[in-house]
């Protein structure tokens, strides 16, 4: 196995793992340099990437099992395995998931078992706009005062999906079983990463609605601060996405969004893309 040519992307995380073809056979060192560089980097971006569904899945299942998706409507109608995020319409009517990742989230925080990580492949996107931006929440709990630090490593926060903004656009009927489905639950607000042992602020905006053991009212002040101190500009890197390009991010270490910085309502502007997701543990001491 050859050394990874690793290219960073930003001072507070993200790395470019420049000539490699994930398309193919990878051998078990290039596996474990990945795992590394991702331990490290927290997102890795490999470019120009030819991709059919049988292997963005099969490059996934080399770091561990996939999620099991029960989203019906946004899956791949061929391969379940992979969630679609587009804007193109579906059967003439507008996409579910054309406004999907607005705010910042930590994938699958609403469930016992938040995912390990995702891998965002890139088929169609806009000329300009359709960008992802990424926060490092390592960093962003490295740089909290020692005073938040010791306040906040005891709490826990609940985290309710019924709370996405955007659901008052879908269909009433297929969010009202999601939501019934995924009652809501409570982890740490601080974890630790099982690989690199760093500790790591677990945050969604909008979804994490309370501290537990405290209003809202009480909470929001304290949520609104750590989002706020996650998504400083040194904190985060902003992609823009070329056709081609496959991210993985570590959920574990990273919240991100998807701001909209485009106009939808122009058919040149397609955003279409596949995301796969790693299966996450049980956090420990979640509480539904």
């Amino acid at each position: 196995m050859a050394a990874l040519a690793i290219r960073r992307l930003s001072g507070a995380l993200g790395a470019e793992i420049q000539d490699i073809d994930v398309s193919g056979p990878l051998d078990e060192g290039t596996v474990a340099a990945l795992r590394d560089a991702l331990a490290e980097h927290c997102i890795l971006l490999f470019r120009d990437q030819k991709l059919i569904p049988q292997q963005h899945i099969a490059f996934t299942e080399r770091f561990g099992p996939l999620q099991a998706l029960t989203l019906g409507s946004y899956l791949h109608k061929d391969h379940p395995e992979i969630f679609v995020v587009s804007n193109k319409p579906v059967a003439g009517k507008p996409s579910d998931t054309r406004r999907t990742g607005r705010h910042w989230h930590t994938d699958m925080c609403y469930t016992p078992t938040p995912c390990r990580g995702s891998l965002l492949y890139a088929l169609e996107v806009p000329p300009v706009g359709g960008d992802t931006v990424f926060a490092n929440m390592q960093r962003a709990f490295d740089t909290l005062s020692d005073g938040m630090r010791t306040m906040i490593e005891g709490l826990r926060a609940v985290h309710d999906l019924s709370k996405v903004p955007d659901f008052k656009n879908r269909d009433p009927g297929a969010t009202a079983k999601i939501v019934a489905d995924n009652p809501p639950v409570d982890h740490p607000l601080v974890w630790v990463h099982p690989d690199s042992g760093r500790k790591s602020l677990l945050l969604s905006q909008h979804l994490t609605c309370r501290l537990a053991d405290m209003t809202e009212a009480e909470s929001q002040p304290i949520l609104d601060y750590l989002i706020g101190h996650a998504t400083q500009i040194e904190n985060t890197y902003r992609h823009q996405w070329c056709a081609g390009d496959l991210i993985f991010w570590d959920n574990r270490s990273v919240m991100h969004c998807a701001p909209g910085d485009y106009d939808m309502s122009d058919p040149a502007n397609a955003r279409h893309m596949h995301r796969t997701t790693l299966a996450g543990p049980l956090v420990e001491g979640a509480k539904l």
